[in-house]
């Protein structure tokens, strides 16, 4: 009998510890509505879809004070709409994942699904692609101004000696052989001479002159005859009409100001099946970083790449993952151009 109530009484804390995650409540309810009651705030969370802004970015893009943006961020914070994480001395915004209730779970994917429909204006779409531009700008100047020190930056966190290896054999491990490969962010080029000996045609992108001048060098060191160097960002693949069997980024991600948009425009680069393999940082607190390196963003969390991905239109393939002596840890990811 005192075992039957126990057990009795152990279903009845399930069941309340149960209800309690899943039921609502109008003040939860009312909080959600009054976040999703203002044309602005929906903007907002337009905005961040993908990427993520500081307060004076967000600010400047919706010509909004500060103290008013501020506002409406924490009206979204407080309806679990928005996430904040901080990166150096500035605090960014992005959109939440869903909410652990599930019956919270629709509204929250109903809402933003529904604001996903609607086309950012035109003056709004300009402004966004002036602070990406700045960002792009601020990353291009720290590598012209520290050419000559790329390796030793490079050694600070992760060099292509610690990793490369692992990398290269990643990339034999995958289905992808000969075809076209496009290296994104080259760096000293020491990636190259892999891919050269891997694929028929090699080409090697990039935003930096500086860099390009480096991956030169180590394709006359080595007499690779079948690698072209361009210089320019993923837009200008696109604009070309560049299509590839395989896509290759290490180290590159946490220098973009917008690594979802770049995924978008890498799955319109590749095949059918076509293979993006990505060697990147996890999430770390090391802002030194900033400074030392020219990071844009402290790495990312595996999650981050497997949603870009996803609205890329890119399958997700294996994973693995590196323990580094500093305390860094650093994430190979395998994505597919999805077939339909």
């Amino acid at each position: 009998m005192i075992k039957l109530l126990q057990m009795i009484n152990t279903a009845q804390q399930i069941n309340a510890s149960y209800l309690n995650q899943t039921a609502l409540n109008t003040t939860a309810l009312a909080v959600f509505f009054k976040a999703a009651g203002e044309p602005l705030r929906l903007d907002i969370l337009r905005v961040l879809q993908h990427n993520a802004y500081g307060v004076l970015e967000l600010s400047e893009l919706f010509e909004v004070k500060q103290s008013g943006m501020s506002h409406h961020l924490k009206v979204l914070a407080n309806a679990g709409l928005v996430v904040t994480r901080r990166e150096g001395n500035t605090i960014f915004y992005r959109r939440s994942p869903l909410p652990a209730k599930p019956a919270m779970q629709d509204l929250h994917r109903g809402l933003f699904a529904t604001i996903d429909l609607i086309e950012i204006c035109s003056d709004l779409a300009q402004r966004i692609q002036l602070i990406n531009l700045e960002r792009t700008r601020a990353s291009r100047e720290f590598f012209e101004q520290n050419v000559s020190q790329f390796h030793a930056n490079q050694d600070l966190i992760a060099s292509y000696a610690q990793y490369g290896q692992t990398v290269t054999e990643f990339l034999d491990a995958t289905s992808t052989k000969k075809g076209r490969v496009l290296e994104v962010g080259p760096g000293e080029g020491a990636f190259l001479l892999e891919l050269s000996r891997r694929f028929d045609r090699v080409i090697a992108l990039d935003t930096s002159k500086e860099m390009l001048a480096l991956s030169q060098k180590k394709i006359q060191d080595q007499k690779l005859a079948n690698v072209e160097l361009i210089h320019g960002d993923t837009r200008l693949a696109l604009e070309e009409e560049l299509v590839v069997d395989c896509i290759t980024l290490n180290m590159v991600l946490h220098h973009a100001p917008d690594p979802a948009a770049i995924l978008s425009d890498l799955a319109r680069l590749l095949k059918k099946n076509g293979v993006l393999l990505i060697t990147e940082l996890c999430h770390h607190d090391q802002t030194w970083a900033y400074e030392s390196c020219g990071d844009l963003w402290l790495g990312f969390e595996p999650n981050d790449l497997s949603s870009w991905a996803d609205a890329a239109g890119l399958d997700e393939g294996e994973s693995l993952y590196l323990a580094q002596r500093n305390g860094f840890q650093i994430q190979l990811r395998q994505f597919f151009k999805k077939t339909k």
